[in-house]
């Protein structure tokens, strides 16, 4: 199930029956009860670790340089030295014309790269038409739009896994994010360069980029245990240094198949991991044995 969903249903279905409670439930004044042992549950200790979130977003390979080389001068084709999908080096030699002007009959890939389409011999050159286009595939930028909403998790240098639709998988750094947002959508452009020599690597190629962001404190629990308070915030009940039980409100970092990764809790704390829908803030807890306050 996709992550994004997985949250929307941790928070959703809460909030669906702490809304619907609202219809069933009729206002009458707090029942005051004598201390009595009402019901068992189970607390845990948690102690926050050190847990470096991902942000995943889709991408694409883009060629570091593109260049359509054009004649100098006007004349019919009599050579070509290199054929589509070749590699060349710079300063080689890509098309020959057959001219007065002796000096111009050659034109040269300005830089090393491959041929992605060159003219035919036989066909006539005007000055500016295009002979060859050549492209420059290493390194290979990876370009992806990170959310407003993320952006400030996002640094240069941080680690970039990237998956491609080819089942290719390169290791990589973030080496550009931008200062500006996309004005229509709002998302900031990073790229990712990643060295390829042997031109494995194709232009234009869908990919997976994984960010690796910092490093933060954070909670691991199962997502069993969040609960909403009176405002509709999510949550755990926890249980204080005074043995009463409070809600904290908690942010969601990363859903994860083993757990659900979490802030917004002191370092080491003590949840209530099940029972939690049967206490009340303000209640004490006692050889975990739920005691009102009467």
């Amino acid at each position: 199930m996709n992550q994004n969903v997985r949250i929307s249903l941790y928070i959703a279905v809460p909030i669906i029956f702490w809304m619907l409670s609202g219809f069933f439930v009729e206002d009458k004044k707090p029942e005051v009860i004598e201390n009595t042992s009402l019901s068992s549950i189970e607390i845990k200790k948690s102690v926050a670790s050190y847990f470096q979130p991902s942000i995943k977003l889709k991408a694409n390979s883009i060629s570091e340089r593109r260049v359509e080389v054009r004649a100098k001068t006007t004349g019919e084709v009599v050579q070509i030295g290199a054929r589509q999908g070749d590699f060349v080096e710079q300063d080689g030699l890509l098309c020959s014309l057959g001219v007065v002007e002796l000096n111009r009959t050659e034109v040269k890939a300005p830089f090393s790269g491959y041929i992605e389409s060159i003219v035919k011999p036989g066909n006539f050159l005007d000055r500016g038409q295009i002979c060859a286009t050549i492209i420059d595939l290493d390194p290979i930028k990876f370009v992806a739009e990170v959310p407003e909403i993320q952006v400030s998790k996002v640094n240069i240098g941080q680690e970039a896994i990237i998956e491609l639709i080819t089942n290719q998988r390169v290791n990589g750094n973030l080496t550009f994010v931008s200062k500006s947002a996309s004005p229509k959508t709002k998302t900031f452009k990073i790229e990712s360069e990643i060295v390829n020599s042997s031109g494995s690597i194709k232009d234009g190629v869908t990919a997976t980029m994984t960010i690796r962001t910092d490093p933060v404190l954070a909670h691991k629990i199962s997502p069993s245990i969040l609960v909403l308070d009176d405002l509709g915030r999510i949550g755990v009940k926890v249980i204080n240094s005074n043995n009463v039980v409070e809600f904290s409100e908690v942010q969601i970092i990363e859903d994860l198949e083993e757990g659900l990764w979490i802030s917004g809790l002191p370092d080491s704390v003590e949840i209530i991991v099940q029972g939690q829908g049967f206490v009340e803030d303000g209640q004490i807890i006692t050889d975990n044995l739920i005691t009102n306050n009467g």
